[in-house]
């Protein structure tokens, strides 16, 4: 089942469901009130879509889908990759995110994704996602200081950061005590046991 309100993406779709020999297009709707009305008699495997929609909106259409087929697969279409959005349609238990366009090839690999993995997510989210937990940015602190925050994480040294940094061990302690100060601690153990407390949020 496609959900998706702009109709020039339904003649791709329907062209792209015609080559698939594996998955058949089973509906196509402009709204996931128009998409609960006919579920029953379509009964899906797998529902594709797109987060901006009028009326319920794409993620908030998730819940409605799982209260009649707890089962169903869902992966979310969008031009818009923002992270927070993202996170919200996963933690809204959406199995797969594909950002637009959606060519014949990735709509496959995500329906293959989905179907023997049960996920599927584009490749410029998941580049996101890895940049994240390779390197963390606190919003309060400047960037300076986070890059500062990411060599004390890894157990640098003052020295060590001043060489890494190209500026004086003095210049790393100025902004190593503006770090204490913002996070009110008085060591460096302390400021890594906050800032771990932080990530949990």
């Amino acid at each position: 089942m496609v959900i998706d309100n702009d109709l020039e993406f339904h003649k791709d779709y329907q062209t792209y469901f015609k080559n698939y020999a594996d998955y058949s297009l089973a509906g196509i709707y402009t709204s996931v009130s128009e998409a609960l009305l006919h579920y029953n008699d379509v009964k899906p495997d797998i529902i594709l879509s797109e987060v901006a929609i009028p009326d319920i909106g794409g993620i908030d259409g998730i819940y409605h889908f799982r209260k009649i087929d707890p089962e169903v697969k869902v992966i979310m279409i969008s031009s818009n990759n923002d992270f927070e959005l993202v996170k919200k349609a996963f933690k809204n238990s959406a199995n797969g995110y594909l950002t637009k366009p959606v060519t014949e090839h990735r709509l496959y690999s995500a329906l293959d994704g989905v179907k023997e993995e049960g996920a599927a997510i584009s490749s410029d989210i998941a580049k996101k996602v890895m940049a994240m937990f390779q390197r963390k940015n606190y919003d309060s602190f400047s960037k300076r200081e986070n890059q500062i925050i990411d060599f004390l994480s890894q157990g640098g040294t003052y020295k060590s950061i001043a060489e890494r940094l190209f500026i004086t061990a003095s210049a790393v302690n100025f902004h190593i005590q503006n770090i204490y100060l913002k996070l009110n601690v008085n060591s460096k153990s302390e400021a890594l046991i906050k800032l771990r407390e932080l990530e949990a949020y």
